[in-house]
Order: C-alpha cells, then structure tokens, then sequence
C-alpha cells in the first residue's frame, strides 16, 4: 500500500469514529446515566471501572468479535451471513432502549449511504435498504468493508467511538471534568489494541454478552425519572 493509500485508509478511519457521524450516538449512555443516578458511578475511578469492564467483557467479547464476523461476510458479498449476524446482534439487545438504540443508529447510517452519494457504497445500500430493520454495527461493517479497511484498524476505530461516547456521557452525568475524560481515554484506548485482535480470531462459540448489571442498568433507565440520555 502506497503513502496516499494509506492517508486515505486513515482519513476514512477518522471519518467513521468521528462524534461528527451523523448517527446520534451522543444522545445514548447504554445505561451509564442510571449508575450515576444509582450512585455505582460517582467520580473518575468508578466511571473508569464501569467502562473498562463493559469494553472487557461485553462489547469486547460479543459486539467487537461480530462486528469482525460482519466485516468479513461483507467483504466476501455474503449477504445471507450478513442478514444473520444483523438478525443476531438485533436479538442479543437486552433492553427495548437498547434496541432502539441500534434501529436508529442503523437507520440514520444507512440514510447516510445515499447522502454520502459513493459508488463503492452502492452494494452496502443495496442490501441494508431491502431490510425493514437494520442494526448499527451491520451498516458500519459494510462501509468498512466497502472503503477496504484493514479489520484490526477499523475495530480499533470501532471500540474508540464506543469508549469515547461512553467517557462524553460520564462527562456529563456524574459529571466529570475534560482532564478526567482524557485520563479515561488514554487508559481505554492503551486497551483496545489487543481487545481488537482478539476479536479478530474469537470463534463464535466463545463470543459472550453475559453482563447481567449492564442489562439491569439498561433496564432500570427505561423508568427513571429524570434524564439527560435516551439509554
């Protein structure tokens, strides 16, 4: 790969992560904002520990490795094992809030394919626009795999936006101030390299949600009284 194959692999990497992505990701905490108002999380460490363990042993262990799987079935023009995995991931949601969430992320990404107006994103739109129902990380593994993204560098970018939105919630629900938040990012993405290449050789038999206080948090923000979040 030659030095502007290269910056371009980069630029589009940056573009997918962005918090600029129109999808409304900041308007989600995944259950974040209930810890707080529950008092679990309460400053810097414990918000530190809630996300660490989360990336850890959720989204590490089940949407990270999926999201390889989607990056592999797109690149292969599988779409049966595409719809799967999206059919998959959508049925793993533990909470309606949760669910909601990936719908309308996967609805505005996939708005976002015409809008973007790229050839090489014809097929992505092709498939997902014949679904009713689209899962956020199914789009973002089909445009990653459209613009040929290396898989170790578009599930680190993958696990960075995640991890980022969770510290911009923290920020603002516990709250926190910005030099906590960068302490938390640079704790977070020193782990996301090899969180990443794990997911890339994960077999799916191994691949794990079970996060039950996650679920619960999820579960108890659906009734709670005030809120800044939509999760």
């Amino acid at each position: 790969m030659n030095r502007a194959s290269s910056s371009l692999q980069l630029a589009r990497l940056l573009q997918l992560a962005s918090p600029a992505l129109p999808v409304g990701a900041y308007t989600y905490s995944q259950g974040l904002e209930w810890a707080v108002e529950s008092g679990i999380v309460s400053d810097e460490a414990s918000a530190g520990a809630w996300i660490s363990d989360l990336l850890a042993h959720g989204i590490g262990r089940y949407e990270a490795p999926l999201v390889a799987a989607l990056i592999k079935a797109w690149t292969n023009d599988d779409t049966d094992e595409v719809r799967r995995l999206d059919g998959d991931f959508l049925a793993s949601r533990e909470t309606a809030e949760l669910r909601a969430e990936t719908a309308q992320m996967g609805f505005s990404l996939r708005r976002l394919l015409r809008d973007l107006r790229d050839e090489s994103l014809a097929g992505v739109g092709a498939v997902v626009e014949a679904q009713p129902e689209v899962a956020f990380p199914t789009v973002w593994a089909g445009i990653a795999a459209a613009w040929k993204l290396a898989p170790a560098a578009a599930l680190t970018a993958y696990l960075w936006a995640w991890a980022e939105n969770q510290v911009m919630a923290a920020l603002k629900a516990v709250p926190l101030g910005q030099a906590a938040g960068q302490r938390l990012l640079a704790d977070l993405g020193a782990r996301l390299p090899a969180i990443a290449e794990a997911a890339l050789t994960l077999p799916e038999a191994a691949w794990s949600n079970f996060t039950p206080a996650f679920a619960i948090a999820c579960a108890r923000h659906e009734t709670q009284y005030s809120r800044l979040f939509r999760s």
